[in-house]
């Protein structure tokens, strides 16, 4: 029955995000009143639970054991762009005995043990399957009994929160004692208008946001982090890739190298967090840039990134909310911690996120202080939500599954390690003509990288 599934959206509490979360709800209550069935229980996780940790999803495993436990079957979670073809859902998971164990999605795997994943599996990393999120994913309530018990009596760790969906099967899967991902075909990541998805239960709008018109490039501020030791290999890649696209460009060294310019903000270079550099530039935009412009990226000297793009995604978010936009982290979640956007991938800030900052007393314990993580610090102690975004990346095109990277147009990826960073730039960011007219997803020659 429909009103045995609780379908759980992995909402977010920017307004850009929790309207596309709220459409997707009446989406699905639509369906089922049309229908004439008993409408189903449909929740989004940024209402659901005060902490911040509420999107690692684990923690909540008790509260939907205590609510649901009785009279659901499945919990079915799904992301805000998930399309769901209901009728189809209740085909797909009624083939599965909703008394038994199981953990059901759309398969990913590592080609080769990746650091994001801690280099799990390294002799076959092809055999551990983990869910695509953006397919939905479903957990029979006997399952979640289970883990809520299992929660019960062992608490979760506090570390970091890297790659959620990952993680989450490792968490299931229990070394080997628990259950695999049991693929299912019907959950799909093709966009709803291919010809693919005539058996599909889910599917995936995977292009590019676009609201209007996308962000001027004057209103772009993008601040380089570099070093002298740098200078001479990462900040050439830059120039030949995608400076080009940036009107406001700064770079931000313990060094004036005028031939590059970079500009020495009088901070040493650090070997490990530069939170020191990062609250100088953040300083600096608030004081030296044109009040007039509205948004601040942040980027590694190793960081290729389309600024193409993110003018269009941009065009999608509030510049007088307070923003905080890229790829989350966690740290600690399990026991009160905070959320942060990863440095690597590039961090977005809208001008009122940083005027709320520096007006606060929130700074740097050290300077060498991983900046990522203080930043998320302060933002979590400011009640200021940092927004997720999966097309920025941490990480470079090799370390994540072929099938994920399969539904996006990234935004941004992360380091220049046994790869030629100028070859991905140009196969998987540089704007090009098809791209810059109709705003889709175009079909690029991703060769292996």
């Amino acid at each position: 029955e429909l009103k045995e599934i609780v379908f759980i959206i992995q909402s977010q509490s920017n307004s850009f995000h929790s309207k596309r979360a709220e459409d997707l709800k009446r989406d699905i209550l639509k369906q089922a009143g049309d229908l004439g069935k008993e409408l189903p229980t449909v929740l989004l996780i940024h209402q659901m639970d005060g902490h911040e940790g509420a999107w690692t999803i684990l923690p909540l495993m008790r509260d939907f054991s205590v609510t649901y436990g009785r009279n659901s079957s499945w919990i079915f979670f799904c992301e805000e762009d998930t399309r769901v073809q209901v009728v189809k859902l209740l085909e797909t998971l009624g083939r599965f005995d909703k008394s038994k164990e199981w953990f059901l999605g759309k398969a990913l795997y590592d080609e080769e043990s990746t650091i994001i994943h801690h280099y799990a599996f390294a002799e076959n990393p092809t055999v551990f399957k983990f869910p695509d999120f953006a397919a939905g994913w479903a957990l029979s309530i006997p399952l979640v009994n289970k883990l809520a018990k299992k929660l019960k009596s062992e608490p979760l760790k506090s570390d970091f929160t890297i790659d959620l969906k990952h993680e989450i099967a490792l968490y299931i899967w229990q070394k080997g004692e628990g259950p695999h991902l049991t693929p299912v075909p019907e959950f799909c990541t093709d966009d709803v208008n291919s010809y693919k998805v005539h058996h599909c239960a889910t599917t995936f709008s995977n292009f590019l946001p676009l609201c209007g018109e996308p962000v001027k490039k004057e209103d772009i501020f993008v601040a380089v982090k570099t070093c002298q030791k740098f200078h001479g290999d990462r900040i050439p890649v830059v120039k030949q890739t995608w400076e080009r696209e940036a009107a406001l460009i700064e770079y931000y060294s313990d060094y004036a190298d005028i031939s590059i310019p970079t500009i020495d903000l009088g901070i040493p270079n650090t070997d490990r967090g530069h939170c020191g550099k990062t609250f100088a530039i953040l300083e600096r935009f608030l004081n030296h840039s044109s009040p007039r412009t509205p948004w601040l990226v942040i980027v590694d000297d190793d960081t290729l990134i389309s600024i193409f793009r993110l003018r269009k995604l941009l065009s999608c978010y509030d510049p007088n909310e307070p923003v905080f936009l890229g790829e989350r982290y966690g740290y600690g979640l399990g026991t009160g911690g905070y959320s942060y956007i990863t440095g690597g991938g590039g961090m977005v800030f809208s001008r009122v996120a940083v005027q709320k900052l520096l007006a606060s007393k929130c700074r740097c314990y050290s300077m060498d202080a991983p900046d990522d993580m203080v930043l998320g610090m302060c933002f979590s102690g400011l009640g200021i939500p940092i927004t997720h975004s999966p097309l920025f990346h941490q990480a470079r095109p090799m370390d994540y599954p072929k099938g994920y990277l399969s539904h996006q147009i990234p935004v941004s990826f992360h380091k220049h390690w046994n790869i030629d960073p100028v070859k991905v730039y140009f196969t998987w960011l540089a704007p090009n003509t098809e791209e810059s007219l109709n705003g889709k997803k175009v079909g690029y020659n991703r060769e292996d990288l």
